[in-house]
C-alpha cells in the first residue's frame, strides 16, 4: 500500500477493517470509483494513408484482403522488404554532411489471432523464390569454383616439389605462380536471414556488401537471443541500423570478419505481452526507438473477392536487387531543393515534439528525422520499381510528402498506442482483468482465491492478485471484508467488497 492509501485509511475511519456480515453496523463509507481502469490504455489506431503508396495500393489491400490480415502489416512490410533490397547501394543525403542509409526497422504488434503471419508471407513471398534462384546460381558458381580450386591444389603440389628440389641442388627457390594460390570460395547472396547469431551474421554481410533483411516471426525470440550465445549480441545489432563498418575480432576466428555495410534491415511480428517483456521493459538503450511500430486492430476475416497480382510485387522486388553498384557520389540521392526546404522546416517542429516529450516516444522521435529521410528514399525508389522510366537521381518532393504523412500521421500515432498499452506495468494489467471481471459478473463482493484461479484470468502467481486488489483498494474499488465459516479459528478468507458506485449504484 502507498503512502496516499495509507492516509487515507486513516481519514476515512475503517476502509480496510473487516466489514460484518450481519448488516446490523452502518455501511462503511466508499471513494469514487475510477472507472478508466476497465478502459483499455491504448488509443485508437490511426488508419493507414494509403495514397502514400501510390499505384501500390491497389495490390497491397488484395494482398491483405487474400491473407486476412489489416493492410497495415503487408503494406509495412513490403516497406522493410524494398529497403533491404535496396541497401546499401543506395543512401539518401538530405543536405550535404548527413546521408542515410536505407535500412529499415518494422514491427508489426497483433495477438495471435491477428494474422501477422499471413501478413509477412504476403509480403515476403516473391522473395523466398527469388533466393531459390539465387541458391542454383550459387550451385553453379560452386561447381566452377571446385573445378578452379582443384587445379589450384594440383599447382602448389607440383610448386612445392620443385622448392624441395631447389633445396637439394642449393639454387634459388621458384616464384609460387598465380595458378597454385586458391582463390576464396564464392559467398551465397542471402536476400534475408531468420536466425542467425551475430558472428553468422557478420560473415554473411561480410559476402553480402549491400546488407539483407532479419525476418523473424516472432520478434520476441530474437530480443532475447542477444546474449544467448555470445556477449556483445545487443551491440552488434544496435549497430546494424546505422550501416557503418563493423569488424568482428574473435579469439577463434583465423582472421578478422570485415564487413564494409552492417546494414540488416529488420522484419517481423511481436504479441504485446511479450513486447513487454522483451523490450519495453529493458534498459532504455535506443532499440524501441529504431523501429516503426505497426498496431492495427484485427480485421474480421473474409473470402478474398478478388486475386493479387503477385507477379506485380515479384517483378517490383527483382528491379530493386538488380540495382547496379554505383561510385559513392552517384550512390547517395540527394534531396531536391523544394524537399530540403520542407524538410528543413519539418524538422523544427519534429523537434519541439521531443523535447516536450519523455521516456521511449522521445528516443523515437529523436530519431525520426533520420528514419522520416529514409523512408522518403524507400517511397522515391519503390514508385520507380512499381512505375518504370529511369532511376531517379534525387528524392523528390512528392516522396517526401508522402513520407512525412506516414510519419505524423501514421507511425506516431502507432507508436504511441504501442508504448502506452504494452509498456503498463504488470499489476495494472492484473487489475484491470480483475476490474472487468467484476463488472461483467455484477460482483458485491469477491474472494481472492477464487479469482486467482478463474481460467478467464491468467496471474503469474497468488502475490500476483494480492497485488491487484492493493491496486483497486487503492483506486476505491474494494474494501477488504476477510471472514471465516462459523466461529472456527484459522486464517480468514481473503474477501473484498465490491464498492456500489462499479455498478451505477449511488455513491454513498
Amino acid at each position: 500500500m502507498n503512502a496516499t492509501a495509507i492516509q487515507a485509511s486513516y481519514e476515512d475511519a475503517r476502509p480496510f477493517a473487516p466489514v460484518p456480515l450481519n448488516g446490523n453496523d452502518s455501511p462503511p463509507v466508499w471513494g469514487v470509483p475510477d472507472m478508466a481502469i476497465v478502459r483499455a490504455n491504448r488509443m485508437p489506431p490511426a488508419p493507414f494513408p494509403g495514397e502514400t503508396m501510390g499505384t501500390l495500393w491497389p495490390l497491397m489491400k488484395d494482398l491483405a484482403e487474400g491473407a486476412g490480415a489489416p493492410v497495415d502489416y503487408v503494406a509495412t512490410s513490403i516497406l522493410a522488404v524494398a529497403a533491404s533490397l535496396i541497401g546499401g547501394k543506395r543512401w539518401v543525403k538530405p543536405w550535404d554532411g548527413w546521408v542515410e542509409p536505407c535500412i529499415f526497422w518494422n514491427a508489426i504488434v497483433g495477438s495471435p489471432s491477428s494474422a501477422k503471419s499471413p501478413a509477412l508471407d504476403a509480403a515476403i513471398l516473391p522473395l523466398r523464390q527469388m533466393d531459390v534462384d539465387i541458391a542454383e546460381r550459387h550451385k553453379a558458381a560452386l561447381m566452377s569454383y571446385a573445378a578452379v580450386a582443384e587445379r589450384a591444389s594440383a599447382e602448389s603440389k607440383l610448386w612445392q616439389e620443385k622448392v624441395k628440389q631447389a633445396a637439394k641442388d642449393g639454387v634459388a627457390t621458384p616464384c609460387k605462380p598465380d595458378g597454385a594460390e586458391a582463390p576464396d570460395a564464392p559467398q551465397r547472396k542471402r536476400l534475408y536471414v531468420q536466425d542467425s547469431t551475430p558472428e553468422e551474421m557478420a560473415a554473411i554481410l561480410s559476402g553480402n556488401p549491400s546488407g539483407t533483411l532479419h525476418l523473424r516471426d516472432e520478434l520476441a525470440g530474437w530480443i532475447e537471443s542477444f546474449e544467448r550465445y555470445t556477449a556483445g549480441g545487443r551491440p552488434f545489432w544496435l549497430e546494424a541500423y546505422g550501416g557503418r563498418q563493423f569488424v568482428v575480432d574473435r579469439k577463434g576466428l583465423p582472421k578478422p570478419i570485415v564487413v564494409p555495410f552492417n546494414g540488416v534491415s529488420v522484419l517481423g511480428g511481436i504479441q504485446p505481452d511479450k513486447l513487454r517483456d522483451a523490450l519495453l521493459n529493458s534498459s532504455d538503450d535506443g532499440l524501441a526507438a529504431r523501429f516503426m511500430w505497426v498496431w492495427p486492430d484485427p480485421i474480421e476475416y473474409r473470402r478474398p473477392k478478388s486475386v493479387a497480382d503477385r507477379a506485380k510485387l515479384d517483378e517490383i522486388y527483382r528491379r530493386l536487387e538488380r540495382l547496379s553498384w554505383i561510385s559513392e557520389d552517384a550512390r547517395d540521392l540527394p534531396f531536391s531543393t523544394q524537399a530540403a526546404a520542407i524538410f528543413e522546416e519539418w524538422i523544427k517542429t519534429n523537434t519541439k515534439d521531443t523535447d516536450e516529450t519523455v521516456g521511449l516516444y522521445a528516443a523515437l522521435l529523436g530519431k525520426m528525422r533520420g528514419r522520416a529521410a529514409r523512408l522518403a528514399l524507400i517511397l522515391e525508389m519503390l514508385t520507380w520499381a512499381a512505375d518504370g522510366g529511369p532511376e531517379p537521381s534525387r528524392v523528390s518532393e512528392q516522396s517526401l510528402a508522402r513520407s512525412l504523412l506516414l510519419v505524423d500521421d501514421y507511425f506516431k500515432p502507432h507508436a504511441r498506442r504501442t508504448f502506452g498499452d504494452a509498456a503498463l506495468p504488470q499489476v495494472d494489467k492484473d487489475a484491470r482483468a480483475v476490474a472487468r471481471m467484476i463488472v461483467k459478473d455484477g460482483s458485491q463482493r469477491i474472494n481472492a482465491r477464487e479469482v486467482y484461479t478463474d481460467p478467464r484470468i491468467h496471474f503469474g502467481d497468488a502475490a500476483s492478485m494480492d497485488a491487484a486488489a492493493e491496486l483497486l483498494i487503492d483506486i476505491n474499488w474494494l474494501r477488504a471484508a476477510p471472514s471465516r465459516a462459523g466461529s472456527t479459528p484459522g486464517r480468514a478468507k481473503k474477501d473484498y467488497l465490491v464498492n456500489p458506485a462499479v455498478h451505477g449504484g449511488a455513491h454513498v
